[in-house]
Parts: C-alpha cells; structure tokens; sequence
C-alpha cells in the first residue's frame, strides 16, 4: 500500500449485530435462574428450590397468554417468573454469604441476574442479552426494521484503495 493512498480516509458508521433473540423479559429471566442454577450445582451448592419444572411452564404460559392477547395472564406469568429468579439469587446469596472461596465464582452471574431484576421498561442501560451483556439497542427508525441490538462500530477505509484502515468498537451510545 502506498502512502497516497491514507491521504483521504472515508469513514462510516454502522452496527455489527449480535446474534441475540429478541429480548423478552421472561425469556432472560428463565435463561439467568437456568443459569444460576447450573452454577449452584458446579459448585456444589445445594439449593431450596431450583424451579427446574416451573420455570419452563411459567415461561410457557406467558409466551401462550401473550400471543393470545391475554396480556394480564401474561404479566403474572412473567411476574412469576421473576420472582422465581429472585428467590434463586437470595438463596444463592445466603449460601456464599461467609465463603470467600466460592463468591469470585458467583460475581458475575448475580451481578447480571440482580441487574436484571431491578430494570424497568423505560430504563436506559437494559441488559438485552445474558451471554454478551455490551449489547445495546439501537433505534434505526426505518418501517422495516424499527431497531438493531448489537454494538455500534465505525469503519474507515482508504479512499483509493478497497483497504480497511482501522474499526473500531463504540460501546455505550456514541453520536
């Protein structure tokens, strides 16, 4: 590459996407107990009540409430499901309250799990994704796909030549 050729640089903003299902709250709430749950057991925690049988009804329920425009049925199942997860996290809590050994282990998954609790629906920083917590929503405003989850990158390439010269990642919510 010659070094006329970074004398123009062109530079562009766009979103790389994650491969994420839309995010329902009862979804990741059953996915982070799961994964609580699955925790606990490595670890060799035993807990109260795991909800290994309601959890998956619950979620079931609130997906057949919701697509029959139940949507009262639907929040109390998802409310369920909630409460499900919170139950979990206090266990979990009380069990690794005096052991140093087991709480590094168990520090990222509470965090995750506590956070999604306490979000509400107008929240600005939601967690959308348990497996890759960076990813944001980003409204695009078009009729045929209203919003992007994943993270915002910008991309700059040599004007002459079909080169990328740098693309970098813009977490949190640049211009």
């Amino acid at each position: 590459m010659k070094p006329s050729s970074l004398e123009r640089v062109i530079v562009d903003a766009a979103v790389q996407e994650k491969a994420i299902a839309y995010p329902t709250d009862s979804r990741l709430y059953n996915r982070s107990r799961e994964r609580l749950v699955k925790l606990a057991v490595q670890q060799g925690i035993r807990l109260r009540q795991s909800y290994q049988r309601l959890g998956p009804q619950a979620l079931l329920k609130a997906g057949r409430y919701a697509h029959a425009r139940q949507m009262r049925r639907a929040y109390r199942e998802i409310k369920r499901l909630k409460t499900y997860l919170g139950r979990v996290v206090r266990d979990i809590g009380r069990k690794i309250a005096g052991r140093q050994d087991l709480q590094p282990a168990f520090h990222g998954e509470l965090a995750k799990a506590e956070r999604l609790s306490a979000q509400k629906r107008q929240d600005k920083n939601k967690l959308y994704s348990l497996h890759a917590p960076e990813v944001e929503r980003i409204s695009k405003g078009k009729a045929d796909k209203k919003d992007e989850f994943g993270v915002k990158v910008s991309v700059a390439a040599a004007n002459r030549d079909n080169l990328v010269v740098g693309m970098p990642a813009e977490p949190g919510n640049p211009l």
